[in-house]
């Protein structure tokens, strides 16, 4: 366990982010390599694993509710120094993990092929999406319990385990991509059925990795089977703070969505080049993003200690960080777009699409980060309405206009792009101003106690703005 509540802030965020963003960089790569070797199956296969993929969004709506419960209750314990109570925390979320990887299995199962359906109208796209699905959903489940486990050390201020286990999965995901999906070395290709099982055998191997690390090492939270009997109240504890924070990946799952279908009579090459596209963008994102994962468990063990001020400095420091962060990387997208793009597809109208999406969508790249800070922010504080509150704002100040004017003559893709930087520019507001009110009504300073004397008083800090 370390101790976030002590030392320099900056310091903190600047050590827990390099692994963050290490274990999350290797997951997109795995990603990407995923999709440059299902491009050579062609455009449809490209988007029917990409609008398959983003149906991930909706299983990390249910894993972030547990994910971010977890964080932000065991971090507010160990600011606390109650360790009971962590333990808890933690053996609780264990269950609710095993129930809803099994509810995700079964439930993407029997919805894979009518999703597709619903987002496509392209038969080869929907049966090369319903596929993969099939292959990867078994991935999908096994996340939950490593969520978990890895949400419980990132609250300790522990990320170096989580990190080196998602890298092993990955390069055993990147090993085995090649293999299955071309049939490399073997000479039986099985497409991208090869794909979703590369990815659900590589995550079995980091869930085995990452329950050795407990079993063997991890001493402040541990598995006890004592606990894991249903406790309706550490439920409710654990999904008051994770719901809303699953409901904001349900947003960002229809927001995804409402693109594919506003795409999707543009042709598979838009949605193929779109998905290369939101791939890229979100590795990215990825530095400002972990500086946000960094910030959130060092604000809730500093909540859970009262240490308010070490809080807002920590909004601060997180903030200014991705900032820099982000104005570098659009600087850099804008001056080389392509190099973020080179072989991901030899289709040419495809990779057109893939160039406008990332040159146009970078420009909001500022407004996303200080969203991830805010986000992890309000995480951090153990109230995460607020995010749910901003980003269904983004969904309907998108959504709306977005299909209203693929009805209308003389549509272009470029709309559909315009249209979201203008409502991620509104979230990023809102949550800011969201943030702020916030820290007004849980930060507030206790007022001093009347002394006996008559003294005058002297105030000791100044009141928050």
């Amino acid at each position: 366990m370390k101790d976030l509540t002590r030392g320099s802030i900056v310091s903190h965020i600047v050590s827990m982010a390099p692994p963050i963003v290490a274990g999350m960089i290797t997951i997109m790569i795995c990603q990407l390599v995923d999709l440059y070797f299902v491009s050579g199956l062609g455009e449809a296969a490209v988007a029917g694993v990409a609008a398959a993929g983003n149906a991930g969004f909706l299983v990390n709506a249910l894993m972030q509710m547990l994910g971010v419960g977890t964080v932000a209750l065991i971090a507010h314990a160990v600011g606390r120094k109650d360790r009971d109570d962590a333990n808890i925390v933690f053996n609780q979320s264990v269950v609710l993990s095993v129930l809803a990887g099994l509810l995700t299995l079964l439930g993407g199962l029997a919805l894979a092929r009518p999703y597709m359906g619903a987002i496509s109208v392209d038969a080869a796209t929907i049966d090369a999406g319903a596929t993969y699905f099939y292959w990867f959903m078994p991935a999908l489940a096994l996340q939950f319990i490593t969520q978990v486990m890895g949400a419980a050390l990132r609250a300790t201020g522990i990320v170096r385990p989580s990190m080196l286990v998602q890298v092993l999965a990955v390069l055993i995901n990147i090993a085995l991509a090649p293999v299955l999906i071309s049939g490399w070395g073997t000479g039986h290709a099985y497409g991208v059925a090869g794909a979703g099982l590369a990815s659900s055998i590589a995550v079995f191997i980091g869930v085995l990795m990452l329950l050795g690390y407990f079993l063997r090492l991890e001493r402040y939270v541990a598995f006890h089977p004592a606990q894991w009997r249903p406790q309706l109240r550490q439920w409710r504890r654990i999904l008051n703070v994770g719901l809303p924070a699953g409901g904001e990946f349900v947003m960002i799952f229809i927001f995804m969505a409402a693109v594919y279908y506003v795409l999707r009579d543009l042709g598979p090459a838009a949605q193929a080049g779109f998905g290369i596209g939101t791939r890229v963008l979100g590795l990215i994102q990825m530095p400002a993003l972990a500086v946000a994962l960094a910030a959130g468990p060092i604000a809730g063990q500093n909540f859970g200690a009262g240490n308010h001020e070490r809080v807002r400095e920590t909004f601060v420091k997180a903030a200014l960080i991705a900032t820099a962060v982000m104005v570098a990387l659009t600087i850099l997208v804008q001056l080389a777009p392509g190099l973020f793009l080179a072989s991901f597809s030899n289709d040419a109208e495809t990779m057109r699409v893939a160039l406008l999406f990332l040159k146009m969508i970078s420009l909001n790249l500022v407004a996303q980060g200080l969203i991830f800070v805010c986000s992890s922010m309000f995480q951090g504080l153990g109230n995460t309405k607020p995010v749910l509150w901003s980003s269904a704002t983004r969904v309907l100040t998108y959504s709306l206009p977005a299909i209203f004017l693929s009805t209308r003559p003389g549509f272009r893709i470029e709309y559909v792009w315009y249209l979201s930087n203008a409502a991620t520019t509104l979230q990023a507001v809102q949550s800011l101003w969201l943030l702020r009110r916030e820290f007004r009504k849980r930060l507030a300073m206790p007022k001093a106690a009347e002394p006996a004397s008559t003294e005058p008083i002297v105030p000791l800090a100044r009141e928050p703005a």
